[in-house]
């Protein structure tokens, strides 16, 4: 069998790329995430086949991973598991795609790369990411606050992902650092807004900490 991660984008379907339409319509059965926001951008492609998840702990996560994996491992041709983002980065597909290779070792494993969230931030708010020789670092929050706090220090731009529920903290340490935070939350969808609100925010937002720069070229 084959098994092909598709990125589709953080949420504006226009996000799609014209690779993963052809993927997923080519293929034989359609994986998503149950009530999530790559099946409402995929079913405007192909007929999707919800799979449950639980983000609670390790043993419900294991467990659900094994299930869905069982579940993939039963298409005979190819099946397309559709992730929002991109699919080799913070995403489920991943662990999926470990778990089905235990349970059919000669599996195809492939994916279709998709826009990321701080890409997309950066075009609706005209934030440069790099230029010249400076550095960026992405940090989930989840990894500690010293962990942003280091790489706002050794590091000229800095995304910061999973932070939502921790926002306050995310912004002081964006601000101590002597930047200023810029914000997006549900991209692309109904609810998006580039304006950070004063307590905590959803999972899905991103916040950048852009580079200080003197002017044209100062990095070059």
């Amino acid at each position: 069998m084959r098994l092909i991660g598709v990125g589709v984008g953080p949420g504006d379907p226009e996000h799609v790329t014209l690779k993963a339409v052809r993927v997923l319509r080519e293929a034989d059965k359609v994986f998503v995430p149950d009530g999530g926001r790559a099946a409402e951008i995929v079913s405007a492609y192909a007929e999707v086949h919800p799979l449950t998840f639980a983000m609670t702990d390790v043993a419900s996560r294991a467990e659900h991973w094994e299930r869905a994996a069982r579940e993939i491992a039963r298409v005979a041709g190819t099946a397309a598991f559709a992730t929002i983002g991109d699919p080799n980065l913070y995403s489920t597909f991943t662990y999926i795609a470990h778990t089905v290779r235990a349970l059919v070792p000669d599996v195809i494993i492939e994916t279709v790369p998709g826009i990321t969230a701080m890409q997309d931030l950066a075009s609706r708010t005209g934030t440069v990411l790099a230029e010249g020789e400076e550095r960026l670092a992405l940090v989930p929050y989840t990894a500690g606050d010293e962990s942003l706090r280091d790489a706002l220090a050794r590091f000229d731009t800095v995304i910061v992902y999973k932070g939502g529920r921790h926002l306050p903290a995310v912004l002081d340490a964006v601000r101590e650092a002597d930047r200023e935070p810029v914000f997006g939350q549900d991209l692309g969808r109904p609810g998006e807004t580039l304006v950070a609100p004063d307590g905590r925010a959803p999972y899905f937002s991103t916040v950048i900490a852009p580079a200080k720069r003197a002017g044209r070229g100062s990095h070059l």
